[in-house]
C-alpha cells in the first residue's frame, strides 16, 4: 500500500466530507437539493461544470487511450472540446430560461404531459447511469493500482461515499466538491505537463519527433487510423462527442443553479476556456505515458490503459507525485460520481414521483426524501453494473452516455425550441427511437462482441460494424421527431411554440 497516496485520499474525502457537512445546512427544500437555490455565479457554475465534465473518461481514460493508440485517442480531447460550442450557441440560454429543475422541465415548458416528462427522465436516469458505470470502473482500477484492494471492495467505497454527499448535501455539496476537484485537477495536469515538457527540452517540434519512434506503433503512433480503421466509425464516434454534451443531464441542470440566462452563458464560457486548456494538456498525459510508461507496463497495470496517467506521474515524479495525482483522480471520480446520482435522483423524484405520480402535489419534504430514496437506488444499480465492466475502457463507455444524450434527448431540445410544427408525438418518437436505436447498436457492436477473447464483453462477430452508433442512431433520432410530428394527426399548439420561443430568447417568466 502507498502510504502517501492513502494519506491524500483520506485528506480528499475528510475534506469533501466537511463540504458536504457544511453544505446540508443550507439544504432546507426542494430548490435548494436540485439546484443549490440558482444561487451560483458565472464563475462558481463555470468551474463545476468544467469539475462535472472534466471525468474519469478525461483524465484516465483519454491519457490511456492517446498512450495506447496515438492520434485516434486524442479525438476523444477534440470532441469534448468542440462540443461546448453546440452547448454555447444552441443549448444554454434557452435552456435556462424554460426550464425549472430538471431537463424534463424544459420539454413540459412546451409539451406537459404525463409521457413526455416520463420518458425524458427515463433518458435522464439512463444516461447518467452509463456515464455513471465509467467513473466506478475508473476508480475500481485506481483504488486496487494504489490501495491493493480488490476491485469489488474499490467500487463499493466510492459508491458509499457518492451516495453520502447527495443524500446530506444535495447541489450545493455536489458543486463545491466539483469546484474542488476541477482546480486540483487542473493543478495536478498542469504539473505533469510541465514536468513531461522539459524531457522533451521544452520543445514541441522535438517531442512529436521522439514519438515517432517511442511506441511499438512507430510513425503511426501520429496518424489517424490505429484504433478507428474505418473513416466512418471515427466519424460515428466525433458525431457522438461533439453532439452529445448538448444533451447530457448532468451537464443541463448545471444551468439551473444561476439566476439568469446571462449568467448561464458567462458559465459555458468559463467552463470552455478551464476545459480547453485541460484538453490541450491530455497530449502531454498520453505522449508522456506512451514515452516514460511505456505500452507494456499500461497493459499490465490495466487492460484499457486506465491507469497510463498515474504511472506517468510515478515514472516522472516519483512516489509523492504517484499519490497527488491518484488523489486528484480520485477526486476527480468522487465529484462527478456526485453529480450523476444527483441528477439522476431528482429526474425520479420530481418528475416521476412529484409530477407523474403525485400530480404535482408533493410537498417539498417529500421530494427531496424521495431524491435521497432515489440516489441509494441508482447507487446500487450503478455499482452492480460496474461491477462486470472492468475490463472496458472508461473513455470508451462516456462515449455510449454521449451517443445515447446525442440521439435521444438533443433532437428533442433541438425541434422544441426551433420548430413550430414539432408536436407530443414527435417528441415521443424522437427519444423512444433515439434511446432504443443508441443501446441496440451498442450491443451488436464490436464494442460489445468482438471474435478475440478479452477484447470485448462477449466473444463472436459483431452485426453493427462500428464501435459508436452515433452515425446511425442519431440521425435516427432526428428523424424520428420529424416523421412523428408530420404523419401525426395531432395539431402543433402555436401559441405555445411562439410562448416558448419568446420566453427562451428573453427569459420572460422564467419559473425562478
Amino acid at each position: 500500500m502507498n502510504k502517501a497516496a492513502f494519506i491524500m485520499f483520506l485528506a480528499i474525502v475528510f475534506v469533501t466530507l466537511i463540504v458536504t457537512y457544511l453544505a446540508s445546512k443550507r439544504t432546507k427544500n426542494a430548490s435548494e437539493f436540485y439546484t443549490a437555490g440558482g444561487g451560483l455565479t458565472g464563475w462558481q457554475n463555470g468551474l463545476a461544470i468544467a469539475g462535472d465534465y472534466m471525468s474519469a473518461a478525461s483524465f484516465l481514460g483519454i491519457a490511456g487511450a492517446v498512450a495506447l493508440t496515438g492520434f485516434d485517442g486524442f479525438f476523444y480531447s477534440i470532441g469534448f472540446l468542440v462540443a461546448y460550442l453546440v452547448v454555447l450557441y444552441l443549448v444554454a440560454e434557452p435552456l435556462r430560461n424554460l426550464g425549472k429543475y430538471t431537463f424534463a422541465d424544459m420539454i413540459a415548458a412546451r409539451f406537459d404531459t404525463k409521457k413526455i416528462r416520463g420518458f425524458a427522465a427515463m433518458n435522464t436516469v439512463t444516461i447518467s447511469i452509463f456515464y455513471m458505470i465509467a467513473q466506478l470502473v475508473g476508480a475500481g482500477a485506481l483504488i486496487k493500482l494504489l490501495l491493493g484492494l480488490d476491485y469489488t471492495t474499490s467500487v463499493l467505497i466510492v459508491g458509499v461515499l457518492m451516495t453520502v454527499y447527495v443524500i446530506f448535501g444535495g447541489m450545493h455539496a455536489t458543486s463545491w466538491v466539483q469546484i474542488i476537484k476541477a482546480i486540483l485537477l487542473m493543478g495536478g495536469t498542469f504539473v505533469i505537463s510541465i514536468i513531461v515538457l522539459a524531457k522533451f527540452h521544452f520543445s514541441i517540434t522535438d517531442m512529436f519527433l521522439q514519438m515517432k519512434t517511442a511506441t511499438p506503433l512507430k510513425e503511426a503512433f501520429l496518424n489517424p487510423g490505429v484504433k478507428y480503421k474505418i473513416g466512418l466509425d471515427t466519424i460515428s464516434l466525433n458525431m457522438c462527442l461533439v453532439l452529445g454534451t448538448a444533451g447530457l443531464p448532468h451537464i443541463l441542470v448545471r444551468f439551473f443553479t444561476v439566476k439568469d440566462a446571462k449568467t448561464a452563458r458567462s458559465s459555458v464560457v468559463y467552463a470552455t476556456w478551464v476545459i480547453g486548456i485541460f484538453y490541450v494538456m491530455t497530449i502531454f498525459l498520453g505522449f508522456g505515458a506512451a514515452a516514460f510508461v511505456g505500452n507494456e507496463a499500461i497493459v499490465t497495470a490495466n487492460p484499457a490503459g486506465n491507469m497510463a496517467a498515474p504511472l506517468l506521474a510515478k515514472a516522472i515524479g516519483g512516489n509523492m507525485l504517484f499519490a497527488f495525482i491518484s488523489a486528484v483522480a480520485f477526486a476527480t471520480i468522487l465529484a462527478v460520481v456526485a453529480g450523476l446520482v444527483l441528477t439522476a435522483a431528482s429526474a425520479f423524484a420530481h418528475d416521476i414521483y412529484n409530477e407523474i405520480l403525485r400530480k404535482g402535489k408533493a410537498t417539498e419534504k417529500q421530494q427531496v426524501a424521495m431524491a435521497r430514496y432515489a440516489a441509494i437506488g441508482v447507487s446500487v444499480i450503478s455499482i452492480i453494473l460496474a461491477l462486470g465492466a472492468q475490463t472496458l475502457n472508461v473513455a470508451f463507455l462516456v462515449s455510449l452516455a454521449f451517443a445515447v444524450a446525442a440521439s435521444a434527448n438533443l433532437p428533442v431540445i433541438i425541434y422544441t425550441i426551433y420548430w413550430k410544427r414539432f408536436n407530443t408525438t414527435g417528441a415521443l418518437w424522437a427519444m423512444v427511437v433515439g434511446l432504443i436505436s443508441a443501446i441496440g447498436l451498442v450491443l451488436i457492436s464490436p464494442s460489445v462482441v468482438s471474435p478475440e477473447v478479452g477484447k470485448a464483453i462477449f466473444v463472436g462477430n459483431p452485426i453493427f460494424p462500428y464501435t459508436t452508433p452515433g452515425i446511425v442512431s442519431i440521425p435516427l433520432g432526428f428523424l424520428a421527431g420529424f416523421l412523428g410530428t408530420i404523419f401525426s394527426s395531432q395539431k402543433a399548439d402555436v401559441k405555445k411554440y411562439e410562448e416558448v420561443l419568446v420566453k427562451s430568447n428573453t427569459g420572460i417568466g422564467m419559473g425562478q
